[in-house]
């Protein structure tokens, strides 16, 4: 299969491998939202037994790569998607399977105008993490850049 022709999730399993690792599951990819599942797996449990943080973490962030490749995968002959920064808090505690939805902050419209415009945009992407119960156990913020490949 070519990479026109691979799925974002198919893709991100193939390129990045923690999310190779995690076993994640890209089940839904497109410009408004990501949802990707990491299932219970006794090998990425922590002192409780459920997912550990680290392992939470790379679900979410998974899931705002997702939403941004979705999003801006037609910029990438002109620009490279960079994480700037990210957030974490923990609310719950998680056990079992749990899900990530990434949305993006802003309208993509906008972040590609100021590409554009000849600018570095930055923009968050939010993600809820979630139990099977529909419990939050966690909610994180991502902040992307777009980072063109020719600045001027």
């Amino acid at each position: 299969m070519s990479a026109d022709q691979m799925s974002i999730g198919e893709m991100l399993a193939a390129t990045v491998p923690m999310a190779r690792t995690l076993n994640l599951e890209f089940r839904e990819t497109s410009p408004d939202r990501a949802v990707v599942a990491l299932p219970d797996q006794s090998d990425y449990h922590n002192h409780v037994g459920g997912p550990h943080a680290g392992a939470m973490f790379t679900l979410g962030e998974s899931a705002s790569g997702a939403i941004v490749l979705a999003a801006f995968g037609a910029e990438l002959s002109r620009a490279v998607p960079l994480a700037v920064s990210a957030e974490i808090a923990y609310k719950k505690l998680a056990m079992g399977p749990v899900t990530a939805t990434a949305t993006l902050g802003r309208p993509a419209t906008d972040v590609i105008a100021e590409l554009d415009a000849g600018e570095r945009p930055e923009f968050s992407v939010t993600i809820e993490i979630r139990r099977e119960d529909g419990a939050v156990t966690g909610e994180m913020t991502v902040v992307w850049t777009l980072r063109p490949n020719n600045p001027s």
